[in-house]
């Protein structure tokens, strides 16, 4: 009866039905914004930030910070920015948030600041910069996008993060490492330590071979960066491959090395110029040698 009744009240009683159970267009504000800009925003209204730079968060750790917040709340506040169609978007604060979801709380603490598209990528990289739990892989991909999609030079990033110079670009440095050495750094396998002397050296498969050898006998850093020193020393030492020699001298080496009982040697360069060595073992050797040359008339050796 109760259905037919329903039924009986026509279309505009199922739209009237319908708005009833539609999201209101702009979140409730629990609390105006007290004086230092906190206010309290249903957490359903809060969109996820597209330039977190965190891609990893670890399941314990946020089950941890959920319990703590049970206890003793947010301590220090989200940071939002309002959108256009009345929702807002997280700026900072993406483990609170979700912290505070795990442990169904509908609303949460925040600042609320105006904030343009490039204003919310550099607050929200550089908040995540600061955060002592960040890999060393995400603050170089944080300190790239920073200079990509912000225009920054390495020197006016290193003023906005506050850190030297020559550190962000160690950082940046990083990124040049092959994939499966960024994945150990970001796995925390190796240290920042590890990753810097890696970068040094000059080829990927040598890389690879070093990276390989710290997994498997869990080598030092001071270890690592002799590895490195010996492998630069290796190369400067390493001898040059004497230049290939055309079959016809190679036949006129053989004829001069049996004529004259001594191992005849060849020395070309590639622009085609070079010596005969005529090797001698003792005094007397090098008096035969002479003598054939007396035989072939030639009164003059240089």
């Amino acid at each position: 009866m109760t259905k037919k009744n329903s039924l009986g009240r026509g279309l505009g009683a199922l739209i009237e039905s319908q708005e009833t159970t539609t999201r209101p267009s702009t979140p409730t504000i629990v609390s105006k914004p007290t004086a230092d800009g906190v206010a309290e925003i249903d957490v359903e209204y809060i969109d996820a930030n597209p330039y977190q730079p965190r891609t990893i968060f670890d399941e314990e750790s946020l089950n941890e910070l959920a319990a703590s917040i049970r206890e003793v709340g947010i301590i220090q506040p989200i940071t939002v920015r309002e959108k256009e169609n009345g929702n807002y978007q997280l700026i900072s604060g993406e483990r609170r948030l979700r912290a505070a979801k795990i442990i169904g709380l509908s609303k949460i603490a925040a600042y609320i600041r105006k904030a343009n598209d490039e204003d919310l990528l550099e607050m929200a990289l550089i908040e995540n910069i600061q955060r002592e739990d960040l890999d060393a892989i995400e603050i170089a991909i944080s300190y790239q996008r920073l200079i990509d999609e912000c225009d920054l030079t390495q020197d006016s990033l290193s003023q906005r993060v506050g850190k030297k110079r020559a550190t962000v670009a160690n950082y940046l440095r990083l990124l040049k490492l092959p994939a499966d050495i960024q994945l150990g750094i970001k796995e925390k396998k190796l240290s920042m330590g590890h990753a810097r002397a890696l970068v040094n050296v000059e080829k990927t498969i040598d890389q690879i071979k070093l990276f390989n050898k710290i997994m498997e006998h869990d080598l030092s850093v001071r270890k690592v960066e002799e590895l490195v020193r010996n492998l630069g020393v290796e190369k400067e030492t390493k001898p040059v491959e004497p230049e290939a020699i055309p079959k016809e001298y190679e036949d006129l080496k053989r004829e001069l090395t049996s004529f004259f009982s001594s191992n005849i040697e060849f020395k070309r360069s590639s622009k085609g110029d070079g010596r005969i060595i005529i090797p001698f073992k003792s005094d007397e050797d090098l008096e035969r040698i002479v003598a054939i040359f007396d035989k072939l008339n030639i009164k003059q050796i240089q």
